[in-house]
């Protein structure tokens, strides 16, 4: 198949590209904030195409569907610094929420029908109870959350209007080789610079779901390998509890073989204002599809560190 991947050259799109390259041609569309690192072992493979473009510019887009018999999009691009979004809210407007809007008007009039959309678990809001895809009263506390909320409700649209067929993931935290940011490389940054101390965002009691980014990825390929009409709608996670961003710390202190770390907390509850400190799902839904994840969060954790320092 000809495949486009919409920031195929951040974190998440890169390793779907080393996955779905194997037996497809892949269109890589991405404006390069974090550069062609991740994606630099690819551009001399013939089933590659690299487009360096804004995705909001409907012509240049429209273009590349035009010169290319796109069969599959994967929507990964959006603003993946939450933190740096939370201080200025047009650029999940921009960067979340106008990548899809252009993206799937670009698709309606080049008639393509197949779409992967990764969406979040932040669209859930701050709740105290366990999610699941009919959670009621999505309410996104952060700008980010918003955005992808939106998107999902713009794609609903044209899924119908145009007769498509999508599959949308709401994923938490997602780690693994080729991080660009989080707890994690703030971590092994911050010891790096100071072995003696180490300030935590927050009080430490935050706890997440954390998935490893192979396991996703495998994931997104069992599930959109054939497409159904319509939306089809998965929370995706871990097996078993989250981890605290305690036990985050502790497990990067090990790892670094570092001794007597001091842990100064920000105080609050969480690390920055629309933050969710804590939140946990229910994967049932996944889980009865066959998928099953190899790693639960403290082994993603733990393993991420490892590639992180091995990098």
């Amino acid at each position: 198949m000809n495949i486009l991947i919409t920031g195929g050259a951040g974190f998440i799109g890169s390793h779907l590209i080393d996955k779905l390259i194997e037996s497809n041609k892949v269109i890589c569309v991405d404006k390069l904030i974090f550069g062609k690192s991740n994606i630099s072992h690819l551009l001399n493979n013939s089933n590659f195409k690299l487009y360096e473009i804004d995705l909001t510019n409907f012509d240049l887009l429209d273009e590349i569907f035009k010169n290319n018999s796109i069969d599959m999009v994967y929507h990964l691009a959006a603003n993946s610094d939450i933190q740096k979004g939370a201080l200025n809210p047009d650029i999940d407007f921009n960067d979340t929420f106008l990548t899809t809007k252009v993206l799937l008007d670009v698709m309606r009039k080049n008639n393509v029908k197949n779409l992967f959309f990764s969406s979040t678990s932040a669209v859930y809001g701050e709740k105290n109870e366990i999610l699941n895809e009919n959670t009621p009263g999505l309410r996104p506390v952060s700008y980010y959350g918003g955005a992808k909320l939106s998107s999902e409700a713009l794609i609903s649209s044209y899924a119908a209007m145009c007769d498509m067929n999508v599959m949308i993931f709401r994923f938490p935290n997602v780690i693994g080789p080729r991080l660009t940011h989080g707890v994690i490389f703030d971590f092994i940054n911050k010891l790096k610079k100071n072995p003696k101390r180490l300030e935590i965002l927050g009080n430490g009691l935050q706890c997440k779901p954390y998935i490893y980014v192979l396991d996703l990825v495998d994931a997104i390929i069992k599930m959109t390998k054939s497409m159904n009409k319509g939306i089809d709608l998965y929370n995706i996670s871990v097996i078993g509890n989250g981890t605290t961003v305690n036990e985050i710390a502790d497990i990067v202190v090990d790892e670094m073989k570092l001794k007597d770390v001091e842990y100064i907390y920000s105080g609050s509850d969480r690390g920055w204002k629309g933050d969710v400190p804590k939140f946990s799902y229910d994967i049932t839904k996944i889980l009865n599809t066959g998928w099953k994840p190899k790693y639960n969060s403290n082994e993603a954790v733990r393993k991420t560190v490892k590639d992180v320092l091995g990098e």
